[in-house]
């Protein structure tokens, strides 16, 4: 996995869950269910598909201008 992401010019940190991670982001983002997205990925816990879910990891330009000095 490395070797290809490093020849795609990807970054050498990156693994079978950084894509298992953007692909349940994705259909999250795209309206589907944390429960979907659970049987999708074959996982016994709602809570580990959460762990997946880079939603919140993502700070819109709105947020940051709230920050007043």
């Amino acid at each position: 996995m490395q070797a290809r992401a490093e020849d795609a010019g990807l970054p050498h940190s990156i693994s079978c869950q950084t894509f298992r991670a953007t692909g349940i982001t994705a259909y999250l983002e795209n309206g589907g269910t944390v429960e979907n997205a659970q049987a999708i990925a074959t996982h016994e816990s709602p809570r580990t598909t959460k762990l997946y879910d880079r939603r919140s990891d993502r700070i819109s330009l709105d947020e940051v201008e709230r920050i007043l000095i």
